[in-house]
């Protein structure tokens, strides 16, 4: 398959080229300073780019990360699941994943589907409806350096006007602090264990680990249970356009069999949240990831209690 896709307007190399090399002379908050003339020269050359080139050079276009090492790069952006699940450094970067790097990188708002699911197939959409990318492109096909600069140069010349980018995210990143802070209050005084708030790309997660499944069971332990019914009471008033949640396993037994099980204790605990009047049913959503992201260690009894968790996200307005 071709990795080449047509754009409405169409730039010469040595114009992308003077594009990027006048941003890094006279906006170093576009193109951070390791970024040099020469590097983007390389790129152009690539007819297909992998993820760790994308990283390094849209993590540093999004000013987020300036690492010179593209493997490095990647691993930043891995780590914060800013890339499409079982990707690797190596890997030809697909336009769908792209699109959620930038997407994630750039820290830019979707519509409902890519808030609540965060798949690479709705960030792309994203990009495409919001102009970004043009033309004739499927979400599958491979890009080419020269492609992955036009697009990164069309999102730094559209980010602050079309996406409200700078003050926007700074408002609602205090905005989510606040409420984390007000919610983890109310965990201490209702003295409850092994669950905290955190602020999250998606909106703000609340996180209940050292859940005491049985192996293999969806059943919801009564603990599980008397701590969902607190954290209801809380969330039921908070403005929202969704609730994502998501399950995750320990590092055991089959991919298929994590994956089920993990998506089985979500969807309990998605259902028992409408049972209760947390939310209603059209607008609260269930996802399992299997033993895929793990906050601790596997190799230990209490890293693998912390991986065995329920993870419930507040998605904002």
């Amino acid at each position: 398959m071709s990795t080449k896709f047509s754009v409405k307007f169409l730039v010469s190399k040595s114009l992308v080229l003077f594009t990027f090399c006048l941003l890094f002379v006279a906006a170093p908050v576009y193109l951070a300073a390791q970024s040099t003339a020469q590097e983007i020269e390389d790129l152009l050359e690539q007819r297909a780019v992998t993820y760790s080139q994308a990283a390094r050079f849209i993590l540093d276009a999004a000013d987020v990360a300036s690492i010179a090492d593209p493997v490095e790069a990647f691993r930043f952006a891995e780590e914060r699941n800013w890339l499409p699940r079982n990707s690797s450094s190596g890997q030809l970067a697909r336009l769908d994943g792209l699109s959620l790097l930038i997407m994630r990188a750039f820290n830019l708002r979707g519509g409902v589907m890519y808030t609540l699911t965060g798949a690479p197939r709705y960030a792309y959409r994203e990009l495409v409806y919001n102009g970004i990318i043009q033309g004739r492109a499927t979400m599958n096909m491979h890009v080419s350096g020269y492609e992955l600069l036009f697009i990164i140069n069309r999102v730094l010349s559209q980010t602050e006007r079309r996406f409200g980018w700078d003050l926007e995210v700074e408002r609602r990143s205090a905005e989510r602090e606040v409420l984390v802070e007000r919610i983890n209050r109310q965990f201490e005084e209702l003295r409850i264990a092994d669950t905290v708030a955190t602020v999250t790309n998606e909106g703000v997660t609340i996180i209940v680990y050292n859940i005491p499944f049985q192996a293999d069971s969806a059943e919801l332990p009564e603990l599980l249970l008397h701590v969902v019914q607190e954290i209801g009471g809380i969330i039921r008033d908070i403005s929202r356009v969704g609730i994502l949640v998501g399950g995750h396993t320990a590092l055991a037994g089959t991919e298929e069999s994590m994956l089920e099980v993990s998506y089985a204790r979500a969807r309990g605990v998605a259902d028992y949240l409408v049972s209760i009047g947390a939310g209603n049913a059209s607008e609260v959503m269930a996802v399992g990831y299997g033993a895929d992201r793990p906050i601790a260690s596997n190799e230990t009894a209490e890293g693998r209690a912390a991986n065995r968790r329920v993870e419930i996200t507040i998605i904002e307005n």
